[in-house]
């Protein structure tokens, strides 16, 4: 082989080598539906840099696959704007989404958008601090691989009637993290939710009743339960709580029973039951002690350490409030 010929097939080597790198990894129909997306909010501000000539995978808020998924869209977050807009239903049309975040958006509005019920892949779900209205919907159980589902501080209600759908439940797999907390979803909780080993609950500051103790479980792995706020009615006195528990707020219902021995082999960083119709002997031991009376103020008779003896004599206002006896 000649000089002259070497030259040419490295020269022509070096053409396809650098075509090649050069090449959009972007799957076109995402980079449409992205920039259909981008009009749909009014072109926000956080994504107003999208530009068509460039490849839709250095965009900011999106992140793609690599090549087992052919480099589809599998990330969409857009967060922290004054986008005036409705989800856009294209979202669905993003196949290969994995992971789609709207939060703190103030003046997102109308309901939480049922195409997202196409993105089969979908793994992490934070729709948070925006002005979404209507139910928890029912698509969500559809959605066999999510993980983390994030519905909080919207405006999210029960009312007509809307409570949180039996079928959102059926969902088999592990899922990390459930927040519903800051909304006004009403009615009871699904007793199909007590299938679902979650890693942490927040259910606070609803209008949510009946019985929540089918999230409890001693076999469980949840570490975090914050129902506070609300207005859930059952019995805790035989409620087991999973050792990793240590987060575990209940203010503010109007529970019933006492406070289950079991609960002192927890290892509890936050804990918090005031505000309830609790009554009895408060568990001695672990660290039921290590929190001090306002956990466990006006409930029906609790007494013990924190609280005045079981032996002491106190006046009958002061028992129903559990405030020590002056």
């Amino acid at each position: 082989m000649d000089k002259i010929t070497t030259t040419f097939l490295f020269s022509l080597f070096a053409l396809l080598l650098t075509a090649s790198l050069s090449k959009d990894l972007c799957h076109k129909d995402d980079a449409n539906t992205l920039l259909k997306i981008k009009k749909s909010l009014n072109n926000p501000y956080t994504i107003i840099s999208w530009d068509p000539k460039d490849d839709c995978c250095t965009w900011v808020s999106v992140e793609c696959g690599d090549a087992t998924v052919d480099h589809r869209v599998i990330s969409l977050d857009i967060s922290n704007d004054d986008v005036s807009a409705q989800i856009p239903p294209e979202v669905g049309d993003l196949l290969y989404l994995q992971t789609l975040i709207f939060r703190k958006l103030p003046n997102l509005t109308g309901e939480i958008q049922p195409t997202i019920a196409k993105l089969k892949y979908l793994r992490f779900l934070w729709l948070s601090w925006t002005n979404l209205t209507g139910p928890v919907p029912e698509f969500l159980s559809q959605l066999k691989d999510l993980e983390y589902i994030n519905l909080s501080f919207n405006d999210l209600s029960g009312s007509i009637p809307g409570p949180i759908p039996e079928s959102f439940g059926s969902i088999k797999r592990a899922v990390y993290g459930i927040y519903l907390s800051h909304n006004q979803l009403s009615g009871s909780i699904p007793k199909s939710l007590g299938n679902i080993d979650f890693n942490t609950i927040d259910l606070s500051r609803n209008k949510l009743e009946g019985d929540a103790s089918m999230l409890f479980g001693a076999k469980k792995t949840t570490w975090h339960i914050d129902l506070s706020r609300n207005m859930f009615q059952f019995d805790i006195s035989k409620v087991k709580v999973a050792k990793t528990v240590n987060f575990l707020d209940l203010n503010h219902n109007s529970l019933t029973g006492s406070i289950p021995d079991q609960w002192t082999q927890l290892d509890l960083q936050t804990f918090n039951v005031s505000y309830n119709r609790l009554c009895g002997r408060i568990p001695q031991g672990g660290d039921l002690q290590r929190f001090d009376v306002y956990a466990y103020l006006h409930n029906k008779c609790l007494c013990d350490a924190p609280l005045p003896s079981c032996n002491v004599k106190i006046q009958a206002t002061d028992l129903y409030l559990n405030l020590p006896s002056k």
